[in-house]
């Protein structure tokens, strides 16, 4: 059950909107396609959304897809920079106010999360955070939690606030970005959709392909960098080993309008929670950009680089410094595509793929994070800290929703096709570049 504040809510919605056609009709009362945050004029009172990190590239595109989506909920922009701030708030055409906050100041954030509904954790990055002051505040002040968390450990650290949040009757989403994040809940779906002659999930393989930096600048290179430092954990019939990071590169076809690319192994968490929640023996991710010289330069930084420099936070925004204007510069010419395929093979030999490919990073990201804060609004999160994947996190029903939703603006999305219904047999121009 969501707290109760979010049940109040949840119960005017359910009586407010009008079904959609698609869905069976004992769930008709519970979802819709048409915009499910918006309250009748008349309502007394709101859903109150604290976005952390809404300065930023993440923070900042969740916050335009809410305002657009859900025009009627309260968004509270939080960050340290008020004049960025203030103008996002102009900037965004709807019902929002900007709150200076350090989500390293306990007090400070505590009076942020005072009154809130939902909280979005997007300040990252989220790699070599010692504490989880935002989750733990949050519990305390019974507010819903959604992050952004792309990294094995953190996720390991919120995740171990469970039975508190459990306990506080609190509902918490981790990993709830793209990838990890709606990728999560395609393979949780490409499992489900396994049928009883099919066998069991056997192998799982989740490949990523972005653009140069995906329109997300320092944060997402300071992300790149600092998982360049970390073993890479990987499942192989069903034993956990350890891999070097960048290492073990394939070329896979992510279809249409991107090709097929160069991919190296990383160390996600959804490789863990693939494994764990869904059961799958053998499970890895690998990672890939363009132009194909930044996989070259990142396969150097990993090879090359004292992983004890890319464990330290202070020396990496440096390396960051120094990288950034370059990496923007290349962003301007390659764009920020993003495409994310995961592969899954069953013991009886069934092979079948979900495909996500979106023209800007930056946009669908926020449509992701939207689609997950209506996904709770609406009742599915039970309280407890979840993975995408969990059945607590978002039941079975909600998921066709979900990711109708998060792929909105998508020009090519498919789930549970065999591997030959997606692939195209592109010109190899020599040097990892494909036509």
């Amino acid at each position: 059950m969501l707290s109760s504040s979010l049940q109040h809510h949840a119960h005017n919605l359910h009586t407010l909107l009008s079904p959609p056609h698609s869905l069976h009709s004992h769930l008709r009362k519970r979802y819709s396609k048409s915009c499910i945050c918006a309250f009748a004029p008349s309502q007394e009172s709101e859903v109150k959304v604290l976005i952390l990190g809404a300065t930023g590239r993440v923070g900042g595109s969740t916050a335009s897809a809410l305002s657009r989506l859900c025009p009627n909920v309260k968004l509270f922009l939080a960050g340290r920079n008020r004049v960025k701030g203030e103008e996002l708030s102009t900037v965004i055409d709807g019902n929002t106010a900007f709150v200076e906050v350090d989500i390293d100041d306990k007090i400070s954030l505590g009076k942020a999360l005072h009154g809130k509904d939902i909280v979005i954790h997007a300040a990252g990055p989220f790699q070599r955070k010692e504490h989880c002051n935002v989750l733990e505040l949050a519990i305390e002040n019974k507010v819903a939690y959604i992050d952004v968390c792309d990294d094995l450990e953190y996720s390991q650290k919120t995740k171990a606030l469970h039975e508190k949040a459990k306990a506080a009757n609190v509902p918490a989403i981790i990993t709830a970005g793209v990838y990890p994040g709606v990728s999560n809940v395609m393979a949780a779906e490409l499992v489900r959709l396994i049928g009883p002659d099919e066998g069991r999930p056997e192998f799982m393989r989740f490949s990523y392909f972005t653009a140069g930096s995906g329109g997300a600048g320092p944060t997402i290179l300071s992300t790149s960098f600092l998982l360049l430092g970390e073993d890479v954990l990987a499942y192989r019939r069903g034993e956990k080993v350890l891999l070097k990071p960048f290492t073990n590169g394939l070329i896979i076809d992510f279809g249409r309008g991107v090709g097929r690319r160069n991919v190296y192994l990383l160390n996600l968490p959804e490789v863990a929670t693939a494994h764990e929640i869904l059961g799958v023996p053998s499970v890895s991710a690998r990672f890939g950009t363009a132009p194909v010289f930044w996989n070259w330069a990142m396969g150097a930084v990993a090879n090359l680089v004292p992983s004890g420099f890319l464990k330290d936070k202070a020396k990496v925004q440096q390396l960051v410094g120094l990288a950034d204007p370059l990496v923007r510069a290349i962003d301007g010419l390659v764009g920020e595509c993003m495409s994310m395929r995961v592969d899954l093979e069953t013991t009886s030999g069934k092979k079948s793929v979900g495909l996500f490919t979106h023209k800007k990073l930056s946009i669908c990201v926020g449509i992701a994070v939207s689609a997950f804060v209506r996904a709770m609004i609406e009742g599915s999160t039970q309280p407890g800290v979840w993975y995408p994947e969990e059945l607590d996190a978002m039941d079975i029903e909600a998921r066709e929703t979900f990711l109708e939703r998060a792929s909105e603006g998508t020009f090519n999305f498919v789930m549970n096709k065999s591997p030959w219904m997606i692939e195209q047999d592109p010109k190899q121009l020599g040097f990892g570049i494909y036509a």
